[in-house]
């Protein structure tokens, strides 16, 4: 068989994080990535940190140039966060009938807020034979696939609160921006930032996955300041400024809170005296606590995630997928010929 094909689509900190981890992996190639501006016509080494060696170049392209008709298994796309701005590069490469795995937060489930943009892309998969997911540390797995599987040793289950504390240091100046790092509380008040995108999605992945009927969700956001001067290597707040944000949510079931959600996010905590770590806290039959610390990071958590559901999105059968649709993800230690089923490769 030959190796799996992918395409890139954006590469940037994600896009190029998982070209390096594609590179040391048996039975792959990157026959392609996908880019903009500046960075058309040159190298895809040039960008990311594996040296090129003796590897054929890959050249970086527009989407019309690099993506042709099944000339690749599956396009990992890596720039939006949204359904609706991701919608129509999703829809080129499924109608060029090539698999995707999506990195947009609100593409683990987007059922939660665009049924309509879910059922198109269904169809639209469908309609070409290709399967499409979109994956990630969270959403896609810490605050909502853990959860699931948790409760896979539960007789009944009464309340459920996911929280996961991370550090924003390791990311770029989007996500400073973002999160409003380095801006006056006052300011944040009138500005509309993005925080965490994904938890409607989360809570109605939960709730579909157990039988929970979710009948409303609330989010909050509140700013996080700090006492003392921080720096990252993007960001930097004074004492008395933002430092990061606390987000939470709520699902409700019949009127009931049922689903917690609690993520504070900010940047350098450990000079605060906060430790960072993801947790599962079910209070039910039996009860569970389940606690890592610290968090799994999140830069290299999407990474891997995406990474690692090409073969379950090769194998799947055509349409959109979420992850409680796909069996869990896998770390791939050896050659990814043989994770792909012997149907796939007569029909896809």
């Amino acid at each position: 068989m030959e190796n799996v094909k992918v395409i890139i689509w954006g590469l940037g900190a994600m896009g190029g994080g998982m070209a390096d981890m594609l590179l040391k992996k048996k039975g792959v190639d990157i026959v392609g990535v996908v880019g903009r501006g500046d960075k058309i016509g040159k190298s895809m080494y040039d960008f990311i940190e594996t040296p090129r060696g003796d590897r054929p170049d890959v050249i970086i392209g527009s989407p019309e140039i690099v993506i042709k008709e099944k000339c690749a298994d599956v396009v990992l796309t890596c720039t939006d966060s949204f359904a609706k701005t991701a919608f129509d590069r999703l829809k080129f490469c499924l109608d060029k009938k090539i698999n995707v795995v999506s990195s947009a937060e609100e593409m683990a489930y987007p059922q939660a807020q665009n049924p309509k943009i879910a059922a198109q892309l269904d169809e639209i998969a469908k309609a070409n034979g290709v399967s499409i997911i979109g994956t990630g540390i969270n959403p896609g797995l810490i605050m909502d696939l853990l959860v699931i599987t948790m409760t896979g040793c539960c007789e009944s289950v009464d309340t459920i609160l996911a929280r996961r504390v991370n550090s924003l240091s390791p990311f770029g100046p989007a996500v400073m921006e973002e999160q409003g790092i380095g801006i006056s509380e006052e300011e944040f008040k009138t500005k509309h930032l993005s925080g965490h995108v994904g938890f409607p999605e989360s809570i109605r992945m939960i709730g579909d996955a157990i039988g929970w009927n979710i009948d409303k969700i609330t989010q909050s956001m509140d700013p996080i300041v700090t006492d003392v001067d921080r720096k990252s290597k993007y960001g930097f707040t004074k004492a008395g400024h933002v430092a990061g944000v606390a987000m939470k949510g709520l699902g409700y079931v019949n009127g009931v809170p049922k689903i917690e959600m609690d993520h504070p996010q900010q940047i350098e905590p450990e000079k605060v005296g906060v430790q960072t770590g993801d947790y599962v806290i079910i209070k039910g039959v039996p009860n569970i606590h389940m606690v890592n610390t610290p968090e799994v990071p999140g830069g290299i958590g999407t990474i891997a995630m995406c990474v690692n559901m090409i073969p379950n999105i090769i194998n799947a059968r055509p349409g959109l997928h979420t992850m409680i649709t796909l069996p869990v993800p896998r770390a791939i230690m050896g050659d990814m010929r043989t994770l792909i089923s012997e149907e796939a490769k007569i029909v896809k």
